[in-house]
């Protein structure tokens, strides 16, 4: 089994507070980050659909964040319940939002696929070329087996085998940020050993399974959503007050 690698994302030069992996749109042809929180005051560029913000507010952050993609003629959105549903998404103009989705599979340019995060781990998958998948897992997503979920279906689309994927799994909580209770370690499969409190490295648990699984190349971020957090948003070190990230990637389209 390989190691997973760490992979830092790096700040772009650009007007909104975008963060992306470096070379994957020279090496790989894709488009792959994350919005961060921004400079200003308030709640910064805060992207988070379900909250007590004003709605004109979060929305024309939306506008700037869809307008900020050349190359993409759809923005793909799920309203998230923590689950294992992985929808396929094709061809579509707009800004296109299904509810009870926490995963999205794609082969079309042009389809940029995004999902909301707070602490949980956005997870890329790239067959370069073929198609990609974008999934939001938190723990209960992992341990319910989305990586595994998300994985068939590229594979399944793609004509693809788990060897040929590239794998990262991107801004999030880290272990040593991250206090879970024995139910949490036991829905992940790990022991609870010791009276507790425990911590969970939710990235490297992805990490492992997707190597147990024969992904080919496997990288993890060095960020923390908690520890970063003048970067990005915490759910956790909030206290449950903080804004939304979007992980974003997708295949642009062919001038």
């Amino acid at each position: 089994m390989r190691l997973a690698t760490t992979l830092r994302e790096l700040p772009l030069p650009d007007p909104l507070p975008l963060f992306e992996l470096p070379d994957w749109r020279v090496r790989h042809g894709v488009t792959a980050g994350i919005t961060g929180r921004g400079g200003g005051s308030g709640r910064g560029f805060d992207l988070g659909l379900w909250s007590a913000a004003p709605v004109g507010e979060v929305m024309s952050r939306w506008r700037d964040f869809r307008h900020g993609f050349p190359g993409f003629d759809s923005v793909v959105l799920g309203n998230q319940v923590h689950g294992t549903v992985v929808a396929t998404a094709g061809p579509g103009h707009g800004w296109i939002q299904h509810e009870g989705v926490d995963g999205w599979v794609t082969t079309s340019p042009g389809v940029l696929l995004t999902v909301t995060v707070a602490d949980c781990i956005p997870v890329y998958l790239v067959v370069p070329g073929r198609g990609v998948a974008l999934l939001h897992a938190g723990w209960r997503g992992t341990a319910g087996g989305i990586l595994d979920v998300g994985l068939e279906q590229l594979l399944t689309v793609t004509g693809a085998a788990a060897g040929d994927v590239l794998l990262h799994c991107g801004v999030g909580i880290c272990g040593a940020c991250y206090e879970v209770g024995a139910e949490v370690l036991a829905g992940c499969g790990l022991p609870s050993d010791g009276p507790g409190p425990w911590h969970l490295d939710l990235r490297a648990h992805l990490a492992a399974r997707a190597g147990a699984l024969g992904v080919g190349a496997v990288t993890v971020s060095g960020w923390c959503s908690a520890h970063d957090r003048p970067s990005f948003y915490s759910h956790r070190a909030s206290g449950g007050t903080d804004g939304r990230m979007v992980a974003y990637l997708g295949m642009p389209r062919p001038d």
